[in-house]
């Protein structure tokens, strides 16, 4: 598993392939606890995402820095996401946006290209109270 990987190039498209990150138990928040907090937003910062956990084939749950949670569902389903889990993106822009692409990666033979799907809007999250 890695976490995101930045490597800004200017004028020219982001490459990035993203799975979810391998985190102690403890920092990562569970999808069965997180409800909505706020008004969804269009756009993450790409240098503050810190991992990503995808829960299906419609839901990507994006961890930033300090443990914020953004929850990507998307309007329809992305075939082969939530069993591969990885994907990959492409952006000339600092942010991924709802109307971003991301392609799912099978992991045979060399992380082939699956499905394309366009993201829906980022919702925040936050820990339901107990």
């Amino acid at each position: 598993m890695t976490a995101p990987v930045s490597a800004p190039i200017a004028g020219i498209a982001l490459a990035l392939a993203i799975a979810c990150a391998a985190a102690p138990a403890a920092a990562k928040p569970r999808a069965d606890n997180l409800i909505p907090s706020g008004k969804a937003v269009s756009c993450v910062s790409l240098q503050s995402i810190r991992s990503t956990e995808v829960r299906d084939d419609r839901t990507i749950d994006f961890i930033m820095n300090g443990n914020k949670v953004y929850r990507n569902r998307m309007e329809h389903s992305c075939p082969g996401l939530g069993s591969e889990r990885r994907f990959l993106y492409k952006t000339s822009l600092s942010q991924l946006c709802s109307v971003d692409i991301i392609t799912v990666l099978y992991n045979a033979p060399n992380l082939s290209p699956g499905a394309s799907c366009g993201l829906g809007m980022f919702q925040p999250m936050v820990k339901a109270p107990k």
